[in-house]
């Protein structure tokens, strides 16, 4: 049959129809192959869930069209789902389906009534195949079904349809069911005491407490009673299972002493000696049996040696044991076969495993069980083999063999590895149909596959479905689709997927779930933020310090302060530190509400209350009351620090300062600043503060008063006093007063700062004054060489200049004064435009190339230029450049274009 396959894919290489002996079905199958090679070739040394399906695909769907056959035409992707679907459809069995429908959906009267209507002739055999039919899918259903059976005239159940619905009950992990269920047994009227007895000892066994059995066996021989045949092999299984080994001798021997001994007791005896590792002993045991003419030797004897064998990493006994047996004819080597193959594959020996596959089957036509050829194409699929994954899958549909579970969760990978996603979410969809499920693996396939391929609202309903049937992927998984679904704004998906896990008890990753309340909190959804953040402080996981920032500015933006203040106070309870900046916001949106002063207070005392009162903690309320424009508020928090023993520091001084300031109580400041002073608590930070401030304020007066009573005091100015009371006392043309300033800026040894150089420039540009009274200031004893640049400098800007200078000469005394900026640079650009606007634009590009990127007033200038010279399509080209950068005209500007 191999030969065949392989023989019928050199046919489908030369694009021809298949052979005439393969059916239409098997012709999807070679197209399957070799229309997504090509596919299959350029990701077989990938990772197997790193890659994107969408080159694949449209290699497979390209190749397609050009495939035909005599009594098909092209063939389309819904036939190779077609195909897969039918295949699979063909293990259902109608009649079984519906006895579980019954037993599922009806009450015990009904299914009854329902049952007796299908004239079932009950069977040992017939039983057992409908309870495997459904065995670990619905053990109720299948419990429903036993106990039916038992209760029809006629039918008994033996021993193996104890053991059958004992084994259903031990793999769902249901002793406790088990038990209750045992002991329900003994009032039923079909009971047999000796049964019941036989048939707890075998239910105990199963159920793995072997002891519990033994108890019960020794109550039995008390009372004269005897296990039957059995009961005893099932007990001793059980025995040599829990490595009981006292009592498998003594159980052992009872068995030959009953002439219950046969191929059954030498297996048991030989998995005992190999779970013992006497696998010498064992060896000599089944060559024992084997001289012995092969008397008790089975299959399964041999599997057992061959099976411990392998595990012991010994393949080179094991497979001349294997040989062995097989030549000598006496036993059925299928179940030898069987674990020789299981251990190559798991050892990674897959090429052996391949050959003896290949020489079996043509030798002797040896066909593996599902879960064999199951266990091989997994292996095969995870090294990326998949061309043999096709030939495997092709030869188990020939063969006739029925797929399970594990074989649709490899034939859905393999869709998803060869780019042919569309196949194998058709599959997925259809699993109902076939009535199997999804495992693990199918499922992270799948999902990233969808992802790789950009279809994320398929991987969305594929994560959800999967969540709700007890599948949760890699939390890397899960946050690649949340945040690719949080790119594309949709918000509610992933807020389901979310609530989705948390109802199944799956936990997304902390970083997940805080980026997802962030982007609900800029979407302008804080109130879905907020409630996901408290269903997952309700589970323990503390959001992080970031999310809680969102979360408060959020709740600010909405004018909810109640949650904001709340949230406030949990963070710090969790750990988090929280910044001036978010009280303030607080404190702000606080005082915002009515009766703002009880508000502030009731956030004060909870934080008071909450943390160790500190110098820190009221300066946050300090700031935040001024600038929430409540310096009185700012006022009676200082007064309580010094009331409570808190003594306040510098800090507190200077924002309770800033606190009058910035609200213009300018008297209350002075005050303040002068009672300090008296106090010996002044700095010269405070005085930079309050001249700062009296600047900011435009308190001209004020802010003069106090920077020369500064003086006075020898101390000097910080830079920034200078900077703003020149700039303060520029903008109010005070020309004299301000040089004075710089005067004394230059005499106290400092520099001019690029600041005050550009304020002096920009105003030399807008009149002749500020030079003239330089001009008039100047003598020979109070004038040093920088002011006499400087002077220089305002000449040549205010156009008072005789001659004319090179724009690199000006530069360069510029640089000789104060350091250069791109607020210069405007400058100079400012000046070479109100003379010759080429000029202009040539210096703008020579900003470029000095390493300057031209802002939105260096475009401005050009433009403003231009259109003032009438060159107004010219001005229309930089305009176009200048918001390609997102630049905008000022309005004096755009008044002229």
């Amino acid at each position: 049959m191999l030969l065949m396959i392989r023989s019928g894919r050199q046919n489908a290489r030369s694009l021809i129809s298949p052979p005439s002996t393969k059916s239409n079905s098997n012709k999807v199958f070679f197209f399957l192959l070799y229309s997504t090679r090509a596919a299959a070739e350029s990701i077989l040394t990938s990772h197997p869930y790193q890659f994107s399906s969408q080159e694949c695909f449209h290699s497979s769907a390209s190749c397609s069209s050009s495939i035909h056959t005599s009594n098909a035409g092209v063939f389309q992707l819904k036939d190779v789902v077609l195909s897969f679907k039918e295949w699979f459809q063909s293990r259902l069995n109608p009649d079984f389906d519906r006895i579980f429908e019954i037993l599922r959906t009806k009450d015990e009267a009904s299914a009854d009534l329902a049952l007796s209507r299908f004239n079932l002739r009950l069977s040992e055999s017939l039983v057992l195949e409908i309870l495997n039919y459904e065995k670990g899918k619905d053990v109720l259903s299948c419990l429903k079904f036993f106990d039916w059976a038992g209760r029809q005239p006629g039918f008994y159940h033996t021993q193996a349809t104890f053991s059958a619905i004992f084994k259903i009950l031990s793999k769902a992990k249901l002793t406790t069911l088990m038990i209750e269920f045992l002991e329900k047994y003994a009032k039923q009227r079909y009971i047999h005491r000796l049964r019941f007895y036989n048939t707890l000892v075998i239910g105990y066994s199963i159920a793995g407490k072997p002891e519990v059995a033994l108890q019960l066996f020794g109550r039995m021989r008390f009372t004269g009673a005897d296990l039957d045949y059995f009961a005893y092999h099932v007990l001793l299984n059980a025995l040599v299972e829990d490595e009981f080994y006292d009592a498998v001798d003594m159980v052992l021997r009872e068995i030959k002493l009953h002439g219950f001994e046969n191929s059954v007791t030498h297996s048991i005896f030989v998995k005992s000696l190999c779970k013992q590792r006497e696998l010498d002993k064992a060896e000599a045991y089944i060559r024992g049996l084997l001289g012995n003419g092969g008397a008790g030797l089975s299959g399964i004897v041999v599997a057992t040696v061959v099976d411990a064998l392998s595990k012991n990493r010994d393949f080179e006994k094991a497979g001349l044991l294997v040989e062995e047996f097989r030549e000598s004819g006496l036993v059925s080597m299928e179940h030898a076969y069987g674990a020789w193959i299981n251990n190559l594959v798991r050892a990674g020996k897959l090429d052996g495993a391949l050959e003896f596959l290949k020489n079996r089957n043509v030798v002797d036509g040896h066909v593996p069980r599902v879960f064999r050829y199951n266990g091989l194409v997994c292996k095969l699929l995870r090294e990326n083999r998949l061309e043999e994954v096709y030939d495997w899958l092709m030869e188990m549909k020939d063969q006739g063999i029925s797929p399970d579970e594990v074989t649709m969760n490899v034939t859905v990978c393999f869709f998803c590895k060869v780019g042919m996603v569309d196949v194998a979410l058709e599959l997925y969809d259809a699993r109902s149909e076939f009535e199997l499920s999804v495992n693990s693996m199918a499922y992270n396939y799948l999902i990233n596959t969808l992802l790789g391929d950009s279809s994320n609202d398929d991987a969305c309903r594929v994560l959800r479905n999967g969540i709700e049937q007890g599948y949760f992927p890699g939390r890397r998984t899960f946050s690649i689709i949340a945040n690719s679904l949080c790119k594309e704004g949709k918000l509610d998906r992933v807020n389901e997927l979310i609530l989705a896990a948390l109802d199944h008890n799956h936990m997304p990753s902390d970083i997940m779930y805080n980026r997802f309340i962030s982007a609900l909190c800029r979407a302008h959804r804080v109130e879905d933020g907020f409630l996901l953040h408290e269903q997952l402080s309700r589970l323990n996981k503390v959001t992080s310090r970031n999310t809680y920032f969102d979360l408060i500015s959020g709740c600010v933006k909405s004018s909810r302060a109640d949650i904001a203040a709340r949230l406030l106070i949990e963070m710090q309870e969790n750990g988090h530190s929280a910044n001036s900046q978010l009280y303030r916001a607080v404190i702000c949106c606080l005082c915002q509400l009515n009766n703002p002063e009880k508000q502030f207070f009731r956030l004060m005392e909870m934080q008071l209350s909450r943390f160790e009162p500190t110098c820190k903690n009221y300066n946050f309320f300090i700031d935040g009351a001024g600038h929430a424009g409540k310096p009185e508020l700012a006022k009676e928090v200082y007064e309580m620090m010094e009331k409570t023993g808190t003594v306040p520091t510098l800090n507190s001084h200077v924002l309770l300062l800033h606190s009058y300031l910035k609200n213009g109580r300018i008297s209350e400041a002075l005050n303040f600043f002068y009672d300090l002073s008296k106090r010996g608590k002044t700095s010269r930070k405070l005085w930079h503060c309050l001249i700062v401030g009296l600047c900011k304020v435009g308190n001209q007066q004020h802010a003069w008063d106090v920077f020369w009573k500064m003086r006075a005091e020898g101390k000097k100015p910080s830079l920034e006093s200078y900077e703003e009371l020149v700039n303060l006392l520029c903008s109010h043309k005070q020309y004299y007063w301000a040089l004075i300033v710089v005067d004394d800026l230059l005499r106290s040894g400092r520099k001019v700062s690029s600041f005050i150089g550009n304020v002096l420039l920009l105003h030399s540009l807008r009149t002749k004054k500020l030079y003239d009274l330089w001009l008039n200031s100047r003598n020979d004893e109070n004038t040093t060489i920088k002011s006499l640049k400087l002077g220089k400098l305002m000449e040549t800007f205010s156009g008072c200049s005789n001659t004319s200078m090179d724009i690199n000469e000006i530069e360069e005394l510029i640089q000789q004064c104060f350091p250069l900026d791109i607020y210069t640079y405007n400058l100079l650009l400012r000046r070479l435009s109100m003379c010759e606007v080429d000029y202009a634009c040539g210096y703008f590009n020579t900003l470029r190339k000095k390493g300057y990127e031209p802002n939105r007033w260096s475009y401005d200038i050009i433009v403003h230029g231009l259109s003032k010279c009438g060159r107004t399509s010219e001005a229309r080209k930089w305009i176009a450049e200048m918001l390609g950068k997102g630049y905008d005209l000022t309005e004096a500007t755009e008044a002229m274009v």
